[in-house]
């Protein structure tokens, strides 16, 4: 592990630091009181850590906060997927070793799009390991088909376009047509954090091994039964990617999930960054 770095903002401190976790380097944050109940935070794909910046503030303030870089994006290590196999599974076992590394469990998850996956997962095969759940419109079922899924899957030429023509204008397009609500304000500067961070040979090999397991989403509905852990389903009612109905079929099929809507697109940590925090300190705090 390496050495923490404290870091701190105007209202809280953090630390960052690096853990090995099923052979890769993670970088993750940490802030909150050390010995209070533990929340991690799970990201999306394309995306990163970054994606929880304007929530951590308030829920450092009631949890110990682990908000993690998924192998393959942000600042954490890019193995090759002949090394490191992206997907669901391998994420959520990358995080029991990061759990296991600073000494956690039973922890509270809550995961973002992909991250809302990586958490089912994790809770369906660890059940020990989790206490409770905040999904955030988690990819369960087959999401409608983008530009850049549909270059990742295509055979032959789509991988070529995906790693070699994929520029700023077309990654901005995405964030802007299917994340966020048409009328949102969006953190362009976050935006071009996250293409920065994929604008590099292992990134996007990365994001297009992760992008190909993803669209297969079979195994992780037949998992849904073995969840056992209380859920909270935070849905952005203008999510463009996935349908609000997605949200309202996985309350049903969850045994224990209440399910809340808000007025925005598939982001509510960023687009009702308030409201999302109230709604899990509230959910998590009972």
């Amino acid at each position: 592990m390496a050495a923490p770095q404290l870091m701190h903002s105007s209202s809280f401190a953090s630390v960052t630091r690096d853990v090995s976790a099923r052979g890769a380097r993670v970088r993750l944050i940490e802030a909150g009181e050390a010995h209070a109940p533990a929340l991690l935070l799970v990201h999306g794909c394309l995306s990163s850590r970054l994606v929880w910046e304007d929530v951590l503030p308030k829920l450092a303030a009631h949890f110990r906060v682990i908000a993690p870089d998924l192998p393959g994006f942000g600042q954490s290590e890019k193995p090759p997927p002949a090394r490191y196999s992206y997907g669901f599974q391998a994420f959520a076992e990358s995080l029991v070793d990061v759990i296991a590394a600073l000494g956690l469990g039973p922890i509270s998850i809550c995961g973002h799009g992909m991250g809302g996956s990586v958490a089912l997962t994790l809770a369906a095969r660890h059940h020990a390991l989790v206490d409770k759940l905040v999904l955030v419109d988690p990819i369960v079922y087959p999401p409608r088909v983008d530009l850049l899924s549909r270059l990742a899957n295509m055979p032959v030429v789509g991988p070529f376009a995906f790693k070699q023509l994929c520029g700023r204008t077309v990654f901005r397009s995405y964030f802007k047509d299917r994340v966020y609500a048409p009328d949102a304000k969006i953190p362009w500067d976050r935006v071009d954090h996250h293409f920065d961070v994929f604008n590099a040979p292992a990134a996007r090999e990365a994001a297009l091994a992760t992008l190909r397991a993803m669209a297969d989403t079979r195994p992780l509905v037949a998992l849904l039964p073995r969840v056992t852990a209380e859920a909270l389903l935070v849905w952005g009612r203008q999510d463009r990617t996935l349908p609000v109905g997605q949200g309202r079929r996985l309350a049903r099929e969850l045994r224990s999930a209440r399910y809340e809507v808000f007025e925005c697109g598939h982001s509510p940590p960023e687009e009702s960054p308030d409201a999302f925090a109230d709604i899990t300190t509230s959910f998590l705090s009972r």
